[in-house]
């Protein structure tokens, strides 16, 4: 019941902030000029959201952290001090910060140049591998611990590989996070339904309280953001938001050693960024022959004729389905290895 308490709390302050900055913060995007350029390749009826204010992230991004650092640390207090969960939640925070600082660069750059490139697709990754180079030095010192949580397996030791695949699971879901937004609302509510269910495993595997709050603090500001991006969009989150949101989802589940349920629960993230792989090289290796219509797979559904609101419930809900699917393992599988 308390633990019930504290994560409403934090979704509540998430979102109220969230709600509140996007009032202020369109208006101030639109006096800027920060206008979304719109890819040329796209669908042709994206035209019509040129102009749409970018870097909308930054609202969530202030609400997320005020959530989650003022829950976390009132937590802190309450209980006698701040555990080792608690300092991997703000490690993983900063994490999320750091991608949300390189989105924030790459936005600013198409924007100031009034062009959909930003930073160039070698120097974000060498940004992104540098910031998780960061993140792992940093959850080494504060646990030297190398295992996962496998279920009907247990823990599992993974010794030094534990940081190489880590460190690259964290870059490909960052960056598949960052594909998936692409359509209004889809990328918000994605990302609500895996940051539920993720506090719901939270919650099954016990004494991960701060891993709760901050996972709540993440749901709750993708709804607040929802306000201002379901379709039709009055504000994108941008690169800001999605490589934002792309750490917080991964930093959540790494702090509770769930790396595998990261991709049952991140499958749709994970689609989006496959789809892409295989129509570039699908249309290398046949010379201009393509799998789908367009890549990422909902612009695919979006040429089918696919509504945006149908692709946004249907890849919600199987969201939703997947993040089911990994409460259950947990259930069965893990709180009784």
């Amino acid at each position: 019941m308390e633990t019930g308490l504290w994560a409403f709390g934090a979704a509540l302050v998430s979102f109220a902030v969230t709600a509140v900055i996007g009032r202020f913060l369109i208006p101030f995007l639109h006096k800027l000029k920060y206008g979304q350029t719109i890819l040329e390749i796209g669908p042709k009826w994206h035209e019509k959201k040129q102009g749409t204010p970018t870097m909308g992230g930054i609202m969530f991004i202030i609400g997320m952290v005020i959530a989650t650092t003022a829950g976390v640390l009132l937590y802190a207090v309450w209980h006698g001090g701040l555990d080792s969960v608690g300092k991997f939640v703000f490690v993983g925070l900063l994490y999320a910060l750091m991608n949300g600082a390189i989105g924030f660069v790459d936005d600013y750059v198409k924007v100031v140049k009034k062009r959909n490139l930003g930073l160039t697709p070698i120097q974000k990754l060498v940004f992104q591998f540098l910031a998780a180079g960061i993140y792992l030095f940093l959850m080494y010192l504060c646990k030297d611990d190398t295992t996962i949580m496998i279920p009907f397996a247990g823990q599992v030791d993974l010794g030094f590989f534990y940081y190489i695949i880590t460190g690259v699971a964290l870059v490909g879901i960052v960056n598949s996070v960052n594909i998936t937004d692409g359509i209004d609302g889809l990328d918000g509510s994605i990302t609500f339904f895996a940051c539920l269910f993720l506090m719901l495993i939270a919650n099954v595997l016990g004494n991960h309280q701060p891993v709760i709050i901050y996972a709540a603090a993440a749901a709750g500001g993708c709804l607040g953001f929802l306000i201002w991006n379901f379709h039709p969009a009055k504000c994108f989150m941008g690169d800001t938001g999605s490589l934002f949101l792309g750490g917080i989802v991964c930093t959540i589940a790494i702090a509770m050693d769930m790396h595998l349920m990261l991709l049952l629960v991140g499958l749709v993230y994970i689609l989006e960024e496959l789809s892409v792989v295989l129509q570039v090289s699908y249309f290398k290796l046949t010379h201009g022959k393509r799998i789908f219509k367009m890549a990422p797979i909902h612009h695919h559904f979006e040429m089918c004729g696919w509504s945006e609101m149908k692709i946004v419930c249907v890849f919600s809900a199987f969201t939703a389905v997947c993040g089911l699917i990994a409460l259950l393992l947990v259930i069965f599988g893990c709180t009784s290895a």
